[in-house]
């Protein structure tokens, strides 16, 4: 999508996208959910009316008073992402948060640095239930910052020349976010198992029915 102003207008559309589709079905799919409860029991999802936003480094902070030591610039292991959601939980009584601001080492190359601070980006994750669904950001769209962070990270500019060079016919601030659709009814119902989110689920080991 086209930014206007700040990239943050992708995250309003993951904010009330989400907040409405977990209205919708609190209300009006209250039988099929009961029907899960009973085979599957879960807690009902907490979440707020506006989607709480954090920080990267407000993240790593809650995480170090917990008592976990994190990398500052460094990525988050699945361990100390299920922990900041239970910490997210007890402080701020959510299930569901965006955690914004990653650091530029562990976001790809075309992820837009922030312009305050270039070690970090504009770019986030979105959790339930300290488990990621989506993660977005503003994409670079100027080709020679395009270059530049492709051989920073050590990626061969003349292999993706194609690529970059579609820019230079122009192209606006823009971003977006990929969503885990079955990640997401797996943690909305806190099943033990994407599996059972999928009628005909595949993986390495199936492949039929």
């Amino acid at each position: 999508m086209e930014i206007k102003e700040h990239y943050f207008e992708v995250c309003d559309i993951v904010d009330r996208l989400f907040v409405e589709m977990f209205d919708h079905l609190s209300k009006n799919c209250k039988r099929e959910l009961e029907a899960i409860n009973r085979q599957y029991p879960f807690e009902p999802l907490k979440y707020l009316p506006k989607t709480l936003r954090l920080t990267y480094e407000e993240g790593i902070q809650m995480l170090k008073e917990a008592g976990t030591e994190i990398e500052p610039m460094g990525d988050l292991n699945t361990e100390s992402e299920k922990k900041l959601g239970w910490l997210v939980r007890q402080k701020y009584d959510t299930d569901f948060y965006i955690l914004c601001r990653y650091p530029l080492a562990v976001r790809p190359f075309y992820t837009m640095p922030c312009y305050d601070d270039p070690a970090y980006t504009n770019s986030f994750d979105v959790f339930i239930r300290g488990e990621e669904i989506i993660s977005g950001a503003q994409r670079i769209h100027t080709p020679e910052l395009l270059a530049k962070r492709a051989e920073a990270c050590g990626i061969d500019v003349k292999t993706i020349s194609t690529y970059i060079d579609s820019f230079k016919y122009g192209a606006p601030p823009h971003g977006g976010f990929g969503v885990g659709l079955e990640r997401v009814v797996m943690l909305f119902c806190a099943l033990n198992n994407i599996r059972k989110t999928s009628m005909f689920p595949r993986d390495p080991q199936r492949l039929v029915p």
